[in-house]
């Protein structure tokens, strides 16, 4: 991460150019899958708030009841296909030390 050092007025702020995943960069466990996670979420989110449906169709489609929480990505993924999206998982060599997640929309 690089830092800055930007004037404004009479004050200096400080900015700190993240890594991509905010995750990564608060230092938090797991950070690929919990940046994986929130990609996944954002999609279901999209699809939701375009739907028109009421929060009961939604949970009765998604098969929740009463449950706000953290789901697993397995769990995000069925999510997705119960809301009639496919879902592919795409495995590939990198020239990299060590292999990334992403989530791709089409």
């Amino acid at each position: 991460m690089k830092s800055k050092a930007r004037k404004t007025n009479k004050r200096v702020a400080h900015v700190t150019e993240g890594s991509g995943n905010v995750f990564a960069d608060l230092g938090l466990p797991n950070p690929e899958q919990e940046l994986l996670k929130a990609q996944l979420t954002l999609q279901i989110y999209t699809i939701l708030n375009d739907s028109g449906m009421t929060q009961v169709e939604i949970a009765k489609i998604l098969g929740v009841r009463n449950r706000v929480g953290n789901f697993s990505v397995g769990r995000l993924m069925e999510f997705l296909t119960a809301l009639r999206q496919d879902v592919e998982i795409t495995v590939r060599p990198t020239n990299k030390e060590h292999g990334a997640l992403s989530v791709v929309s089409t």
